[in-house]
């Protein structure tokens, strides 16, 4: 299971451990569950990656986590949950974070007192 950042936690359900463990290993009998949406361009097919195992490609150690399909903590219904490796889940959320990161980037200098150049003009 991928860990929640603190500021994360509470938008996740009390019973969020429980939830994931029964996508991970009940719904996806320990396999990721994703069939090219992650945009690697690696397989067009279920990936074949298992929890535990070695990642096709890299030989890294897989560990199977459960992507939010919508990018919201807060939805936790079965067909916004997907078990993912490791590597499908930061490929599918790696526009996301972009995003997140840009925002709490200008958070930052907004709260230092600082204009942007967008700002500036």
């Amino acid at each position: 299971m991928s860990p929640i950042r603190p500021e994360n936690r509470h938008r996740y359900p009390a019973n969020w451990p429980d939830i994931s463990l029964r996508i991970r290993t009940d719904r996806a009998a320990g396999r990721c569950e994703c069939h090219g949406e992650c945009g690697r361009g690696t397989h067009t097919d279920r990936c074949p990656n298992t929890n535990g195992g070695q990642a096709y490609g890299t030989g890294s150690l897989v560990v199977l986590t459960v992507a939010h399909l919508d990018h919201t903590p807060e939805n936790c219904h079965e067909d916004n949950l997907r078990a993912m490796c490791q590597g499908c889940h930061l490929h599918y959320d790696r526009d996301h974070h972009r995003q997140t990161a840009a925002a709490t980037r200008r958070a930052a200098i907004v709260a230092a007192g600082q204009l942007s150049l967008e700002d500036a003009t």
